[in-house]
């Protein structure tokens, strides 16, 4: 199995190769990874202590955060090296202050895995929430080097419990101990033989709750808010803005609209923008205009959605409405916002479980949008309610990063 594995590796990265002439982000994915080693060599000395992160992209980056703060404090004599598979991640944390090196993960090849971590030589490596590459797990325990999942899903659908995933349920061994977010993953892990095993918790909620903290104040979100009611759309796609569109067009003259597209793609922008009948600013263009005239305005830029929630008083998170994975919901949610989002959301166990604590309303068409938005913007004490139990669903959640330190610490 191990064989046919390293071939199917060998035939996707030169499939990729090929995919990345035609492809933007595909041609970041395969140029990204060129230069790897050679940043690794620059970067990192024989002597240094190294302690590597990997994350599959930017929503994986977040949950890593806490325990990266947490570890450069307590370890400060050891440089954080943080890998991507995505460049949706890399491209955006490529000069995060928290880490010493920021690479892309070279394919799982087994001459890959064994020159990167030649190269990085961690005392300890931590794989955040999922990505489970058997060729670099394998290198890690022949190195003997403490390896932990953290923050940590499983689902029953995965390879590791099919009958035919022992080659998967093989590379698991290879962790030291696993933090997961719920039960439900801790028992499929039990049931194929894993006892090492602790339900810690989604480090998502430590990082969110310390936003709160912050200093969240946006001079121009506050000049275009003023004493309207306004709903934060963050993280949209095309999927989201379709079922929006009607109610944005018809909502009460009291209602602003602040919309973070997750792709800023000036075409599409501008096309969206198009079918929007109130009047619409772009966040490039706020300093040549009244920005309190405007009933919309368009996030044209990345890196303010997590302050821009402080501003809402509902929010909508994209994502769920089509095929690419729901947002974070608990950035909004640690501001106590009630939250609207489409209908797949079945692989995110903190929108189930806020959804059944109704701090979280999910939607299937434009219809049921306009109907839960009116409900949330004409019912005041509704949505007070309604926001109450998502604050207080964050502040309840948090400390998955101390019982994942007291672990490690050991």
């Amino acid at each position: 199995m191990h064989t046919i594995y390293n071939l199917s590796i060998h035939l996707a990265s030169f499939g990729l190769r090929i995919v990345a002439l035609f492809n933007k982000k595909m041609k970041l994915f395969v140029n990204g990874r060129k230069d790897v080693f050679e940043i690794l060599e620059q970067k990192i000395s024989s002597e240094d202590k190294t302690i590597w992160f990997h994350c599959a992209s930017l929503g994986e980056f977040e949950q890593g955060v806490p325990i990266m703060e947490a570890i450069k404090k307590q370890r400060p004599d050891h440089k954080i090296v943080v890998s991507f598979f995505s460049p949706s991640g890399f491209e955006v944390k490529k000069n995060t202050p928290l880490a010493d090196v920021v690479v892309y993960l070279p394919m799982d090849i087994r001459a890959n895995a064994k020159k990167f971590l030649a190269a990085v030589h961690p005392t300890m490596a931590l794989f955040v929430k999922y990505e489970f590459w058997p060729n670099y797990l394998f290198e890690l325990q022949k190195k003997n080097v403490p390896t932990y999942l953290v923050s940590g899903v499983f689902r029953k659908d995965q390879i590791f419990f099919k009958s035919y995933g022992g080659f998967m349920r093989k590379a698991l061994q290879s962790f030291d101990h696993f933090f997961l977010q719920d039960e439900n993953s801790e028992e499929l892990l039990k049931n194929i033989g894993f006892s090492n095993v602790t339900v810690s918790g989604d480090t998502r909620f430590d990082r969110v709750s310390h936003q709160i903290e912050m200093d969240n104040t946006l001079k121009f979100a506050e000049d275009f808010k003023g004493n309207s009611l306004c709903i934060v759309c963050g993280s949209t796609w095309p999927e989201d803005e379709v079922v929006l569109l009607n109610y944005i067009n018809a909502a009460p003259e009291n209602v602003k609209f602040i919309i973070a597209p997750h792709k800023i793609e000036a075409d599409k922008i501008s096309e969206f923008t198009k079918k929007i009948v109130k009047k619409t600013v772009l966040h490039s263009n706020k300093d040549e205009v009244n920005i309190s005239d405007y009933d919309v305005l368009i996030i044209d830029c990345i890196g303010l959605l997590s302050k821009l929630y402080s501003y809402a008083d509902v929010a909508y998170v994209g994502g769920a409405m089509g095929s690419t994975g729901l947002h974070n919901i608990l950035e909004p949610a640690t501001f106590g916002v009630p939250i609207v989002i489409g209908k797949n959301y079945g692989e995110f166990p903190e929108a189930i479980r806020l959804r059944d604590l109704a701090g979280l309303f999910s939607i299937k068409n434009a219809s049921e949008c306009s109907e839960t938005l009116n409900k949330l913007v004409e019912n005041k004490d509704f949505r007070t309610k309604t926001g109450m139990i998502s604050g207080h669903f964050v502040n309840k959640n948090t400390g998955a990063t101390a019982k994942i330190m007291r672990h490690i610490a050991q």
